[in-house]
């Protein structure tokens, strides 16, 4: 047959003969608009409102923002979010292995630990090690309350609180490798050393990463409470100018926008180390 002859060809029935020049109009979807017409106007009403209300006193915000006394409480409260967060990696990472041995007393011991820090809630942690001088008043011969300050008491509080979380995250991570990579791994001869450097690891990361970013984020909130054992965070800092001044409102707005900087700062980073361990993963962002 010609191509002349196809040219010609009647079209399929149901379709009509002009379909080539038929424009495609996309689904109208006026609920949608209407309710992001309704969301942006209700957010800005949000938003002049907190601009324009004089109690939140942006100018003394301003003028406290970068004040020595915030600034130490906001230095403390970043090395302390950090010291919690590789003790408690540290800790975790040795509970994750002690439940995945094969010893039943390791295990035994993981779970338990896990399952009682988690079941307490941190304030209440917190204030049993403040107050554990009235159980043990001497350690090693020195006295409770001159060995365990409240910094340290904090740092102990939050480390053993973030550890049991921190080994669910990486028992996760690490069971979310299939068993094969494992297996093949073992078959080339590597050593079990270079299987979980090189094989694991890399590939449980994928998994860990994400929830551990998202601790991160929530133990630099979470230090906050630390200013109910008289720790000098930025929550406690602010608090003693605003005992001082009766301006409190002003100085909480001092705390969560630095707070806000802060998180947004770590939720840049989070993303980008996520994407650099999704490599070579069949679905990337």
């Amino acid at each position: 047959m010609s191509s002349d002859t196809l040219a010609e060809a009647p079209a399929a029935p149901g379709i009509p003969e002009h379909a080539d020049s038929l424009r495609i109009v996309p689904r109208r979807r006026p609920g949608q608009w209407t309710a992001a017409v309704a969301v942006l106007a209700l957010l800005a009403l949000a938003v002049n409102s907190v601009l324009r209300n004089d109690a939140f006193q942006w100018d003394v915000v301003a003028d406290y923002f970068t004040t020595d006394a915030v600034l130490r409480g906001l230095w403390l409260t970043l090395w302390l979010t950090a010291v919690v967060m590789v003790l408690g990696f540290v800790l975790g990472a040795l509970l994750a292995a002690a439940r995945m041995s094969a010893n039943p007393v390791l295990r035994s011991v993981s779970w338990g630990y896990v399952w009682l820090f988690r079941s307490i809630p941190i304030l209440v942690q917190l204030l049993l090690w403040f107050n554990i001088g009235a159980l043990y008043p001497h350690i090693l011969g020195v006295r409770t309350v001159d060995l365990l300050g409240p910094v340290t008491v904090a740092v102990i509080g939050l480390t053993l609180h973030e550890a049991a979380y921190a080994a669910e995250v990486v028992r996760g991570g690490i069971l979310s490798v299939d068993r094969g990579q494992i297996e093949a791994a073992e078959a080339l001869g590597l050593s079990r050393w270079r299987r979980w450097w090189r094989i694991v690891l890399p590939q449980a990361m994928r998994s860990i990463v994400p929830p551990a970013g998202n601790m991160l984020i929530g133990t630099l909130k979470g230090t906050s409470i630390v200013s109910v054992i008289a720790v000098q965070d930025l929550l406690y800092s602010v608090q003693l100018v605003y005992h001082r001044t009766y301006q409190v409102i002003p100085l909480l707005m001092v705390a969560t926008v630095w707070y806000t900087v802060v998180t947004s700062v770590l939720g840049i980073g989070q993303h980008y180390v996520e994407k650099h361990y999704a490599r070579g993963a069949e679905r990337t962002r």
